[in-house]
């Protein structure tokens, strides 16, 4: 299964298919003049400690001074990282990186007072400076905000503390990452031509897409026995990290860990419960749509192991990257000329990097700072997957063009919650172009294919994960203890709720809780299925009503952080105070699975 041949190496690969990183810092000596200006910055702003009380201007001049040394701060990281993911074996930039990381953590002590200090200003006072003073006023919104989560906030030595106790409160989930990414080992398994093949991460997927079922299912085997042996290392290192957040949330006087993640987005619970609920009363789509793919694969049974298995071979259509580019650009022009004329700016002017190499970080994203053009990561390799990828992240990429063109650095980062919006209605646009252009009716069920398992990863899936988050985070602030036995039979009781009419439920899922790396990231992966469900209702009004709808989501593309995610999506016609956006969506799914069920007939 595992090809031969070398990757090529960084300087191997064409340079117009290489990002541009010169745009960022011309040379290293650059960089370095920045970094020694980001510490010089962060003295600096110590000095204005005790004095924000004294005028509007010199609240003024702190904030100035903040966005100056965080911008500054941003510019730093993310070249040196960028630099790191061309080739990770380059200990230059291994080295620069590390140093960038401590730096941040510096510059977030370093401004730590500044919040508890603005709210120890009585309101009255501090709203008086802010209207007053029209450089302030752009303020107002980022004000209220902290104003709004005063309860929450500390003193300023206590917020010191929990700026300087970042870098230890992450370590569970720096346990986990060394331990899935290098230090576990797998088995080596037959390959359909019975030559011995080691099990990597990286083969795993391909090894579960295999045609020859015994692959599929030693694959399985072997990945959940490996990580069965290390069960309870695991599991201290997940319920560490579930304490962790119960700390903070007790600290900053929450009712649960979920409230506290919530309310950085000022979303209630009732949002999350919600999402939960809506695709709950749903799960005899699902159902429907696996009964399909285990009668298209002929089988008796349909286990976990077979849910990855290619249920519509992929149509051998090899698409070069440049004719990627072209239709990326067609199936967007729903989104007007001055959309294009951006799409087309970013993939003629080096913002991505296109292939793989040796060394270079696999995957994709989207990413840059506010003093920069976005850049985007691919590892294309001229299937149709790899195309959605392109359109993906050029969704990012101009989420953050377009805000940052129009929002003050103070509102250039847009929250998570809404992060996969953009990206995602360029697949859902891309979906909708390709479909009635499909050469044959393999294309066409290929596709539709792809789209239903977009929303069994992407909602079904994620929404799993959100339960088993919200379940062991409220055994623990019950004083309840998690232990492997009792994660593995929350995740399998799960598994059995969401797959368990159509699939047989095989016990070895019952420890896939130990290998999601998102689990580290608590309450992040529900934003997954609402930002999927927002898009699909977004790209349905962007097709039906034209310009009108068009007009709205480039008003919500360069909003950014400058109103609450939930007042942001309005604008675009979705609100999610509602099940309707959630519901809308799965009759989509619902719709496509209609089409491929009559195709496949």
């Amino acid at each position: 299964m595992a090809s031969n041949k070398a990757l090529p190496k960084r300087q191997d690969i064409d340079s117009k298919f290489k990002w541009k990183l010169e745009d960022i810092y011309s040379d290293n000596s650059l960089w370095e003049q920045d970094f020694k200006k980001v510490k010089e910055l962060a003295e600096q702003i110590k000095d204005l400690q005790g004095k924000l009380a004294e005028s509007a201007q010199r609240l003024l001049e702190c904030f100035k001074k903040s966005d100056e040394l965080l911008s500054l701060n941003d510019k730093v990281f993310v070249y040196a990282r960028m630099k790191r993911d061309e080739n990770n074996g380059d200990a230059t930039y291994q080295a620069l990186t590390d140093r960038a990381s401590s730096l941040a953590t510096e510059v977030f002590a370093a401004i730590s007072y500044i919040v508890p200090e603005m709210l120890s200003i009585p309101e009255e006072t501090l709203l008086s400076y802010v209207n007053s003073d029209k450089e302030l006023s752009v303020y107002m919104f980022s004000i209220k905000e902290n104003l709004r989560q005063k309860e929450h906030i500390l003193s300023e030595k206590e917020e010191q503390i929990l700026a300087m106790s970042a870098e230890i409160s992450d370590i569970g989930g720096d346990v986990f990452t060394m331990f899935n990414n290098a230090d576990i080992k797998f088995p080596y398994i037959k390959d359909e031509e019975g030559e011995e093949i080691e099990v990597t991460k990286g083969r795993y997927i391909a090894f579960l897409e295999s045609k020859d079922r015994r692959v599929r299912k030693d694959a399985f085997e072997a990945v959940y026995s490996s990580y069965k042996k290390m069960k309870n290392t695991l599991a201290a290192s997940l319920t560490g990290n579930v304490k962790k957040n119960r700390f903070y949330s007790l600290v900053r006087k929450y009712p649960s860990a979920l409230e506290a993640s919530l309310d950085n987005d000022n979303i209630s619970v009732d949002v999350y419960t919600t999402l939960i609920d809506t695709v709950n009363k749903n799960l005899p789509l699902l159902d429907r749509y696996l009964k399909l793919r285990k009668k298209v694969l002929k089988l008796d049974e349909l286990h976990m192991y077979d849910l990855y298995v290619p249920m519509v071979e992929e149509f051998d259509k090899k698409i070069p990257y440049e004719e990627a580019r072209t239709i990326v650009a067609e199936a967007l022009k729903p989104l007007g000329e001055e959309y294009i004329g951006y799409l087309q700016k970013g993939m003629n002017s080096a913002w991505i990097d296109v292939y793989e190499n040796e060394g270079k970080t696999s995957g994709a994203y989207a990413w840059g700072a506010y003093k920069t053009h976005p850049y985007v990561l691919l590892n294309y390799q001229n299937k149709i997957n790899d195309v959605f990828t392109l359109a993906h992240e050029m969704g990012h990429a101009l989420h953050s063009y377009y805000t940052n063109m129009t929002q003050p650095y103070v509102y250039s980062e847009y929250k998570i919650f809404v992060a996969e919006v953009a990206s995602t209605v360029n697949e859902s646009l891309l979906m909708r172009y390709l479909l009635p252009r499909a050469s044959s009716k393999q294309e066409k069920a290929y596709l539709l294919n792809h789209y239903l398992e977009e929303f069994r990863g992407t909602v079904f899936r994620q929404v799993m994960f959100a339960e088993f988050e919200k379940i062991i985070h409220e055994k623990v602030e019950q004083g309840e203890a998690l232990n492997a036995q009792e994660l593995s039979d929350i995740y399998y009781g799960l598994n059995k709720k969401y797959f368990g009419e159509a699939v047989t439920v095989d016990e070895d899922i019952a420890m896939e809780w130990s290998r999601i790396p998102h689990f580290y990231s608590s309450f992040y992966v529900y934003k997954y299925a609402t930002g999927f469900s927002s898009a699909t209702a977004i790209a349905e009004k962007i097709l039906t009503e034209g310009k009108p709808a068009v007009d709205k989501y480039l008003e919500f593309l360069k909003s950014g952080g400058s109103n609450y995610p939930l007042e942001l999506l309005k604008i675009a016609g979705v609100d999610l105070s509602t099940p309707q956006p959630i519901q809308d969506a799965l009759n989509v799914f619902e719709k496509t699975l209609d089409e491929l069920e009559e195709l496949l007939k």
